[in-house]
């Protein structure tokens, strides 16, 4: 008697990977942090009024952090037809975000006085975000053909977009006064060793996708005092 075999059994097991749960986690962050500040305020009515572009920026973010956790759980289904095809859209997705990213940092650096509380520290951030980005997901982009090496770098491209939610998650949640910076830097530094660890313990060695990674997302860290700090900075802020 003839013996059917489903597609399934002849893949394997589906087992959700390492990479999938960092992206989730990265997500966590993002729509934790932004529903106790935009989200939850907007369902209930009580968002105060903001201009059309930082709601298309909210629309787009989420939108990258979603199609981040449904690109790796399609590489875990193995569909991978069907992630080539969204990694075009996923291109015009990130695209749209550094140019949104840029037009609503120059909107911060208008929108509050540069004596403010944390003033330089956020605009640094936000600069950084969108740098940091930029570089990293280009490079992902024009390395599709390694999906090891494409796959880390897009989760590493993420990284500097987290502060706006973990800043957020932690600053309304234990009602600080300031931006958390330190504690911000910490968690990302956090997923960044977590992400090393793993190349780590599965290659024996640190792939050379992870050491660019963490080393653009680690500089940027040590260069905020000195670059956020300096007159320099606080003359491209007035530019902005």
């Amino acid at each position: 008697m003839a013996t059917t075999v489903t597609d399934q059994a002849v893949r394997g097991p589906i087992r959700l990977s390492f990479f999938f749960w960092i992206a989730v986690v990265m997500a966590l962050f993002i729509f934790s942090g932004f529903t106790l500040t935009y989200w939850r305020p907007m369902a209930s009515g009580n968002l105060a009024p903001l201009p059309p572009i930082v709601h298309v920026h909210g629309v787009v973010f989420s939108c990258w952090m979603i199609l981040l956790v449904v690109q790796s759980l399609l590489v875990n289904l193995r569909h991978v037809p069907l992630h080539r095809t969204l990694g075009s859209f996923g291109i015009a997705l990130g695209t749209a975000l550094v140019i949104i990213g840029a037009l609503i940092t120059a909107l911060f650096a208008d929108a509050f006085a540069p004596d403010s509380t944390n003033y330089y520290d956020l605009m640094y951030l936000s600069v950084s975000a969108v740098v940091g980005f930029g570089t990293l997901f280009v490079l992902a982009i024009r390395n599709t053909r390694r999906p090891d090496f494409h796959r880390r770098l897009i989760l590493f491209a993420t990284i500097p977009l987290l502060p706006p939610g973990i800043n957020r998650l932690y600053q309304v949640s234990m009602s600080l006064p300031e931006v958390p910076v330190l504690a911000t830097y910490l968690t990302m530094d956090a997923i960044v060793a977590a992400m090393l660890l793993y190349d780590w313990r599965r290659l024996n060695t640190i792939s050379s996708a992870s050491m660019i990674g963490a080393a653009f997302v680690v500089l940027v860290q040590l260069l905020h005092i000195p670059i956020a700090n300096s007159d320099a900075f606080a003359a491209i802020c007035r530019v902005l």
